[in-house]
């Protein structure tokens, strides 16, 4: 969201306001601190263990109180978070209208993954405007019989960010450097698998499976992994033991998203669960293996810059190692195009929020 916020801030007669949750605050923070963001409300609504329905229930009453005081014109949430469901199910009881961006994915299966299919089916009810990355989105919701006129196909501003922070790393010699420092010695002279997972449908059994595959990668000669492990006490406890202090396996704290950027541009392979990483991978030409059954990212599979290989050892291990030694199967997923947008999503949503906040 963060180009979207600075595309509305320079936007005359918009005033954006920034609402954060607390939510892996160290993280969000430095995430933020990249584009130059602070935000204007705090909810720090977030508890250690907390469950999917305390945390519901905590968000709802803190809204109301944000609703109470701010009054918002309009309410925008980005993907499939509870935090953007409840939000839009808040703006939905005061009557606001609510702006939905990166609309339209769906899995077609409501456990994968588990609660963010439900989430964006529930946003998708009440929005006035889907601003969808792709037209595979865009058929989704004509699908589901939402009316074409409230649909704004954009891209995804995942690219704007990253062609934001790839211009901002080129342009000034002294980010290089930081990060050349940082990270220019993780695996320097062997081929990188970068990875990330933190996925609440994986936890347990195929979680393990996850970690001990990437165990048996980085035996593969010539290779390093490169895992900056998310903070959540349920991907932090198997990582650690299965994973802790094992040769060529790099353990990292969160980084921060130009350092992320930074090091998928080093990577080889990118081994990950998340739908940011199949989306922002394509323009950097990396090939990405999706740890999940089932992705609402299929432009990027389709594509063939994307492959799903589950939670399944076997799978992830073979198409990792076929991708490190096989330099045609490489070619094939490495070149391809990005499906999902131009860098332009941020500008198009701004001005067609302005252009349409007369209409009903």
């Amino acid at each position: 969201m963060a180009p979207v916020v600075m595309a509305l801030k320079e936007t005359a007669d918009i005033e954006p306001i920034l609402c954060f949750t607390g939510q892996h605050r160290s993280m969000a923070e430095m995430a933020m601190r990249v584009f130059g963001l602070t935000p204007d409300i705090d909810l720090n609504v977030m508890k250690p263990g907390q469950s999917l329905e305390g945390l519901t229930a905590s968000l709802l009453t803190a809204l109301h109180t944000v609703f109470d005081e701010w009054k918002p014109d309009l309410v925008l949430v980005q993907g499939d978070t509870t935090s953007a469901m409840v939000g839009a199910l808040v703006a939905f009881y005061r009557g606001v209208r609510v702006g939905h961006v990166e609309a339209g994915l769906r899995t077609g299966n409501m456990q994968h993954p588990w609660p963010e299919e439900a989430n964006r089916r529930i946003v998708g009810l009440f929005a006035w405007r889907h601003y969808t990355p792709t037209s595979v989105a865009t058929g989704n919701l004509l699908r589901e019989h939402v009316d074409p006129k409230t649909i704004l196909e954009t891209g995804n501003p995942v690219v704007d960010a990253l062609r934001w922070v790839r211009i901002r790393i080129e342009g000034d010699k002294s980010y290089q450097k930081r990060f050349e420092e940082k990270l220019g010695a993780l695996g320097q002279g062997r081929k990188v698998v970068l990875v990330t997972g933190h996925r609440r449908e994986s936890f347990g059994h195929g979680f393990e499976a996850m970690c001990r595959a990437i165990r048996e990668i980085a035996s593969t000669p010539d290779t390093s992994v490169v895992y900056p492990v998310h903070l959540n006490p349920n991907v932090r406890e198997p990582v650690n033991r299965i994973l802790g202090g094992i040769e060529n396996v790099h353990l990292l704290e969160p980084l921060a998203y130009d350092e992320f950027v930074f090091m998928m541009s080093r990577a080889h392979v990118i081994l990950t669960d998340s739908g940011g990483v199949q989306e922002e991978a394509p323009s950097l030409g990396k090939p990405v293996l999706v740890m999940r059954e089932t992705s609402e990212r299929r432009e990027a599979i389709d594509a063939g810059s994307a492959k799903l290989v589950g939670t399944s050892f076997e799978r992830i291990v073979s198409e990792t190692t076929k991708l490190l030694t096989d330099a045609k199967a490489y070619a094939a997923m490495a070149h391809v195009s990005n499906p999902f947008g131009d860098g332009t999503a941020s500008k198009q949503i701004a001005k067609d929020i302005l252009e349409n906040a007369a209409n009903p």
